[in-house]
């Protein structure tokens, strides 16, 4: 049986290293789609039919939930992630195949194994809805621990001004301008805000919407954020072009 692959992912070498590892383990695979965006996903899924998507978790231009609410996907889905102890529970409590990276053959074939007795079974799609309720209840956090050498500092999200991320350090701002270095990655922390008041206007920051001043329009498409009186501007405070939409959208509710 020939089973049709779409591979989404944004890291070109995690990509090829996923195409690699199904070439080699399971030649009866036919990747006939290799995705890295949310928006180029939601294309290709809308006019080709799958048997199986292999699809991380964030990519460039937000995250794969945001697939699910454009297009119904009747496919298998295998996600891939970063380790997080926090998305990984929210797949495991509603039955959703995943894969940790760096993917090993061994969790590939045991994620196969259940692709294939799902597609003789005929089961039927999974509610991702629910994955994304239980993602968000699973993660969310009101408060950070910040640890300061011998010191741990507890933030409440509610003083958080911004994170972003610079020369692989991820960066805590709040509200009256303390800056901290936090462990975790922007990817991590994104899943355990609250989306209705943050956002993430780039792969390298997520802003509090309480933050923003205003707005400004610059070429190609992007966005300048100023902030309220008293936070201080680090990093590139810009939406990029990709989210800028869904940034505006997001602004109004």
């Amino acid at each position: 049986m020939n089973i049709k692959a779409l591979i989404i992912e944004d890291e070109p070498r995690a990509r090829k290293n996923m195409v690699t590892l199904l070439e080699r383990t399971f030649p009866e695979v036919e990747v006939i789609g290799e995705t890295g965006s949310v928006r180029d996903s939601i294309a290709w899924l809308s006019c080709n039919e799958p048997d199986v998507v292999f699809m991380d978790v964030e990519l460039s231009d937000g995250n794969c939930f945001d697939i699910f609410r454009k297009v119904d996907v009747k496919a298998q889905v295998v996600m891939t992630t970063a380790y997080d102890t926090y998305a990984v529970r929210a797949f495991e409590v509603n039955s959703v195949d995943y894969l940790l990276k760096p993917v090993s053959e061994s969790d590939l074939r045991r994620a196969m194994d259940r692709v294939k007795k799902n597609m003789y079974t005929a089961k039927p799609a999974m509610d991702f809805q629910k994955v994304m309720d239980a993602f968000g209840k699973t993660a969310r956090k009101d408060r950070l621990i910040i640890r300061l050498n011998d010191r741990i500092v507890p933030v409440n999200v509610s003083d958080i001004a911004y994170f972003y991320s610079e020369a692989k350090n991820t960066y805590l701002i709040t509200g009256n301008g303390i800056s901290y270095v936090i462990d975790e990655s922007l990817d991590a922390i994104e899943g355990s805000l609250d989306p209705e008041q943050f956002f993430r206007i780039s792969r390298g920051c997520i802003i509090a919407g309480k933050s923003i001043d205003s707005i400004s329009k610059l070429l190609g498409g992007r966005l300048r954020i100023y902030l309220r009186e008293g936070i201080e501007a680090r990093g590139d405070i810009t939406v990029s072009r990709g989210r800028a939409l869904d940034f505006l959208s997001w602004l109004e509710k």
